[in-house]
């Protein structure tokens, strides 16, 4: 447990910084930080690297579309201009047309605000998912970044870990059981720590440079 322990601490002392952080998002149970984290759930769901996904997203919320009534309102040319400026450019077209349609379903099925969503799904993980998963271009895997993410502030999702996260526990020789490894990093702690452990699964070499780092 000890070593356990010292593992956690490297992993977010070095890599303990979720995708929303990097995205620009200060995550809060609020309407405007719950959808952008949507946005960057959509980005981050095709075949692209993380860094440019939340490049792209930090673009789309800087030129305004921080809401769903501001992506509504942009115009596609727009949405498309700012993911460009993310370098998000082999699915800027197709990607521009989802998150308007994306911001069209969440104002008109949750009136602009997730968290109705969070309610509908009456703490059923499952029925959670399965809602989150009627966005354009979110499926399964974007449906799990998201869960992954929001758990910092829905403790209710927590301890949430998806296949990634369970790679990267592996990986580093922790234990890949959700209860287990929440015993290792409370609270808002463990949504840092399925980041970190996410950016294992996806770096080879980066286990053992954390691994060397840690004491004992």
């Amino acid at each position: 447990m000890d070593r356990d322990r010292a593992l956690v601490n490297v992993l977010l002392e070095r890599e303990g910084r979720t995708y929303a952080e990097e995205a620009g998002i200060a995550l809060a149970d609020r309407p405007a930080p719950l959808y952008q984290l949507s946005v960057l759930a959509t980005l981050l769901s095709t075949r692209i690297r993380a860094g440019v996904a939340t490049a792209a997203a930090r673009q789309l919320f800087a030129a305004g579309y921080r809401t769903p009534e501001a992506m509504a309102a942009a115009s596609w040319q727009d949405r498309v201009d700012a993911l460009g400026r993310g370098h998000y450019r082999r699915y800027d077209e197709r990607t521009a047309t989802m998150l308007g349609k994306g911001a069209e379903l969440c104002l008109q099925r949750w009136r602009g605000d997730l968290r109705r969503l969070h309610r509908e799904a009456d703490a059923d993980l499952g029925r959670l998912r399965e809602l989150l998963m009627e966005f354009p271009g979110i499926g399964p895997t974007g449906a799990d970044i998201f869960l992954r993410e929001v758990q910092a502030v829905w403790p209710d999702v927590r301890p949430f870990v998806d296949r990634r996260v369970v790679e990267g526990a592996r990986r580093m020789g922790l234990p890949d059981e959700p209860d287990r490894l929440a015993r290792l990093a409370d609270g808002n702690a463990f949504a840092r720590l399925a980041s970190a452990l996410v950016r294992v699964s996806l770096e080879s070499k980066l286990a053992d440079e954390l691994m060397a780092a840690a004491p004992g």
